[in-house]
């Protein structure tokens, strides 16, 4: 656990946490120490991401059972792809609203705005043509 928790530069009490609640899964060695594959360690930093991103823990274990394709039903893709849509449109008004923030700005900060939002535009757009997230 110490390991994955340095990895993922993460507290141990949270792996452990995200454990008891299932979030994430780990095999017992013989002496009963946690081990932690290879996916736990991804599903660990997709845990992190939508944390970052403010998802609530129920939602998040909703996204990791639909990554891991656990009888998903067509009415929960709908749903969540409706949620995805609904967020992109969220952003696309508050970086509309940026936009008298931004033409305040001097050409630099202006420069490096503008590459800093066409970096993550493609970031995204790479995203969702590989299906990865």
């Amino acid at each position: 656990m110490g390991e994955l928790a340095e990895i993922a530069m993460v507290s141990k009490r949270t792996i452990d946490y995200y454990t008891s609640i299932g979030l994430l899964n780990a095999k017992r060695s013989k002496s009963n120490y946690r081990i932690y594959s290879d996916e736990s360690l991804k599903d660990l930093k997709f845990i992190e991401e939508c944390k970052n991103l403010h998802y609530p823990l129920d939602e998040i274990k909703r996204k990791l059972d639909m990554k891991k394709d656990k009888t998903i039903l067509d009415s929960e893709v709908e749903k969540h792809a409706n949620a995805v849509i609904q967020q992109m449109q969220q952003l696309q008004n508050d970086l509309f609203d940026l936009i008298p923030i931004v033409e305040k700005l001097d050409d630099l900060q202006k420069e490096k705005f503008t590459t800093n939002l066409i970096m993550l535009k493609s970031v995204l757009m790479k995203s969702l043509l590989n299906g990865t997230s």
